[in-house]
């Protein structure tokens, strides 16, 4: 069985944030349990960077840093909500959040310690490609 591709779409709570990616047809799905992934319930789906587009709102984003300054977080402007940013795990790629984006089919999620992001960065590589 294969797992072709897909193009699905995603957006903020108020439509003002919208894009779409290409990505198999099963997808992981990550669950951080650092401060802020584990606030706001935001779950990742790791993509490369040239199978992400926007469609509309990418100049609506604020972004937010912390810690090493390295991930950006992008909210939106208008309901806050953080559909997707570039983060410190995978470096010219997107992590969108699976919460909002319609219709994945999740083949598996994955724990990751983003409390001790050092000592588990290794782990969530390894985990991903397998």
């Amino acid at each position: 069985m294969t797992n072709s591709l897909k193009t699905y779409q995603g957006q903020c709570h108020c439509g003002a944030v919208q894009f779409e990616f290409s990505a198999p047809e099963t997808v992981d799905v990550t669950d951080c349990n650092c401060s802020l992934c584990r606030m706001t319930g935001y779950e990742h789906v790791f993509v490369e960077e040239a199978d992400l587009r926007f469609l509309s709102g990418r100049d609506q984003l604020v972004s937010y840093k912390f810690g090493t300054k390295t991930a950006d977080h992008l909210f939106c402007g208008t309901c806050g909500i953080k559909p997707l940013y570039r983060p410190r795990s995978h470096p010219g790629a997107w992590s969108v959040n699976a919460r909002c984006v319609d219709g994945l089919n999740v083949a598996r999620r994955i724990g990751f310690d983003g409390q001790n992001w050092d000592e588990s960065i290794g782990g969530l590589h390894k985990s991903l490609e397998t």
